[in-house]
This record gives C-alpha cells, sequence and structure tokens, in this order.
C-alpha cells in the first residue's frame, strides 16, 4: 500500500514525457490556405426599423431619422410637409450590414447584422423594413427584412434601470436575399493558386511537397513566401473534385516565430510556445501614495471671544513595496518562462513593464507586440 503513491507518480511523469513527446498534430490545408479569388465581400446599407416600444429615436435629435421617415412615407404614397416636426418613439435609424460569401446565387438568403446609429434605447422587439444592401461599388447585392433578435433585455421605472447585454444591436437569420452574383473564379487558365493565411516559407515550402508528393513531382511551386501555385484540370467539374482533394491533404506546418501579445487595456498578457528566456536579475517594487483627509472642529473655551471653526487635516504616507534582485534563469520552453515570471509575483500591470524591459535587455527572446 504504501508503494502506489510512487508508482502513480511515476506514472504521471511517464505520461507527462509522452506528452511533451508527441508530434505537432498536422492542419489540413484547407486551414492553412485559402483559393486565390475566393472570398467574401462587405455589404453595407442605411434603414429604419420600426414596431418598437417608445425606445426608439428621440427624433429632435437625429433628424436624419425624421428625414428618412418622410422619404419611405413619400415613395408609398403619402407626402408629408417637411417643416412638419414629427414625434415618433417607435423608430430608430440603423445600419445593416453583411457579408455575402463566395459563389452565391441570386435568391440565397444570408444573415444580417443591425446596429442603432442614432439615440434609441433599444432595437429590442423591432422590424427592419426593406433596406438595400450595396457593395463597394455602389451597386445593390441582396435586400434585407425581418424581426431583429436581440439576444438581451433592460427593464427600468422611476430612473432605474437594469440592462443586460448589448441591446442596440442584433441580428436577422436568413435576413437578405441575394439580388445580384459576384462573379468568382477557380484560378487562371491551367494553375490556380493558394494564398497563406501567413507568411511563413517553412510552411508554404510543406505544403509544396506534400502536393508533390500526393499528386505527383512538379505539380505545386512556391512562387513566395505566401503564394503557391498548382497545375489543376481546365474543365470546371474536374477542377472542383480536384481542389477538394487538395483541401484535404495534411501538413505539418513549421514553428512560428515567438511572440509575445500585450494588450494594456486589459492587462492581458498572451505568448506562444516558441517564447524563451535568457538569465537574467529582475528587481520589481510597487509604490503607493496614501492621503487621508479628515475634517476636524475646532471649538473655543467658554469664556473665550473666539469662534468655532472647521479645519481639514490631511495626512500623507509613502509606502515603497520590496524589490529585492531576484535571478531568473535561462527558459528554453514556455512552462520554464511562465514559472520564472510567477516567481517576481509581479501584478497583470506590472508584469507589462517587467516584459518590456526584459525585451529591452536582450532577456525576453520573443517579438513584443502591444495591441
Amino acid at each position: 500500500m504504501q508503494r502506489r503513491p510512487a508508482v502513480f507518480a511515476a506514472l504521471a511523469g511517464l505520461l507527462a514525457l509522452a506528452l511533451l513527446s508527441f508530434p505537432v498534430a498536422a492542419e489540413r490545408i484547407k486551414d492553412l490556405a485559402s483559393v486565390q479569388g475566393v472570398r467574401s465581400n462587405q455589404l453595407v446599407g442605411y434603414g429604419l426599423v420600426v414596431g418598437l416600444d417608445g425606445s426608439g429615436d428621440q427624433t429632435t435629435q437625429t433628424p436624419f431619422t425624421t428625414q428618412s421617415i418622410i422619404n419611405m412615407l413619400a415613395q408609398l404614397g403619402t407626402t408629408l410637409p417637411t417643416t412638419q416636426s414629427l414625434q415618433l418613439k417607435n423608430v430608430a435609424a440603423v445600419m445593416v450590414t453583411a457579408n455575402l460569401p463566395s459563389f452565391a446565387r441570386i435568391g440565397q438568403v444570408i444573415d444580417i447584422t443591425v446596429s442603432s446609429m442614432g439615440n434609441a434605447k433599444s432595437l429590442r422587439g423591432g422590424t427592419l423594413v426593406m433596406t438595400p444592401l450595396k457593395g463597394a461599388d455602389g451597386q445593390i447585392y441582396a435586400q434585407a427584412q425581418g424581426n431583429v433578435l436581440v439576444p438581451g433585455v433592460g427593464a427600468g421605472s422611476a430612473g432605474s434601470r437594469v440592462t443586460i447585454n448589448h441591446l442596440l444591436a442584433g441580428r436577422i437569420v436568413g435576413g437578405a436575399t441575394v439580388e445580384r452574383e459576384v462573379p468568382t473564379a477557380l484560378g487562371q487558365g491551367p494553375f490556380v493558386h493558394y494564398e497563406m493565411r501567413t507568411t511563413d516559407f517553412g510552411t508554404t515550402q510543406r505544403v509544396v511537397e506534400v502536393i508533390n508528393r500526393a499528386i505527383g513531382p512538379g505539380t505545386a511551386q512556391a512562387l513566395d513566401g505566401r503564394r503557391v501555385q498548382v497545375i489543376a484540370p481546365e474543365d470546371a467539374n474536374s477542377r472542383v473534385a480536384f481542389l477538394g482533394h487538395l483541401e484535404s491533404l495534411e501538413v505539418r506546418p513549421s514553428k512560428g516565430i515567438a511572440k509575445v501579445i500585450i494588450n494594456p487595456r486589459t492587462g492581458s498578457v498572451v505568448m506562444n510556445q516558441m517564447v524563451t528566456i535568457e538569465s537574467c536579475a529582475v528587481a520589481h517594487g510597487n509604490l503607493s501614495v496614501v492621503i487621508n483627509t479628515e475634517q476636524q472642529v475646532s471649538q473655543p473655551n467658554a469664556l473665550a471671544t473666539g469662534q468655532t471653526v472647521t479645519t481639514t487635516q490631511s495626512e500623507i504616507e509613502i509606502k515603497q513595496g520590496g524589490g529585492s534582485l531576484m535571478s531568473l534563469k535561462a527558459g528554453v520552453n514556455l512552462a520554464d518562462v511562465v514559472k520564472a515570471i510567477n516567481a517576481l509575483g509581479a501584478g497583470p500591470q506590472d508584469l507589462l513593464s517587467i516584459l518590456q524591459s526584459m525585451k529591452a535587455a536582450g532577456a525576453l527572446r520573443a517579438e513584443l507586440e502591444i495591441i
């Protein structure tokens, strides 16, 4: 019975070694690259959401909403004088955005996002009236309409209000119908070009080797660190089947560059497994200033002629935390780096300064990117 903990510890150690020695999983070519020219296109439109329960735009402060209502009613046969001031609280001006996928055909439906652009309080329960969606060339590619689904709720009374999630943006699943197609060509002539999602010469060369090994020598060649040229059948049906076969091929990508991503707004730090550190010594201390202010009453004696006054007493205290010099050993993997950084005992915000200083001193072997 006493030997069981030792046996379990040995098994855990063997399992850890097996996991560390397990090769990097292969990825499909479709996850690493895309066919040149096969892409989605952004669409945008301006419209109105009606049927709101008093949570729409304050039309006196958003004149474009009033103008849009007058223009829409004019197209429907109702003419209003432009000088009339409309006070409608159940209408909101919105921007409608969508992505037109590649190979989209007329009659196909796509999802859309509806976002308030005025001072509406909520779009919940509203209906988007017919809105044309245009591309970068100014042409109409889809028509949008439908009930807006807002994943949130808000309630208030007598100045108090409780809101859950965001109420000024929502989605309409299948809310737009494609009215114009965008021609998409699968390559030019006998060639199809793959574009890698990231520029990496090692991964690009491995993609070429996998394609040539699966299809035949000379089928693919790398044009640069991002593009791969592939000889493909010129018949449309054969080309689609050929590309489908290529996308399923698996490639073991090369290891990327060591990088540390820092977000100073949220205090988050993310690093990949290639990050290493050199031996260095780090001292970090915290400086805090505490100011306490108290109101005191100064009252004279009963027989004195003075007056009772209020005085302010302030105490300022400066504290400096311990910043002992700590030696960090060189780390060759991510686990060692995390262990060394945690040994400093610094918070997320302090860690940002420490990593920047380590990079400036040449002790951090990684690219530091601040977003």
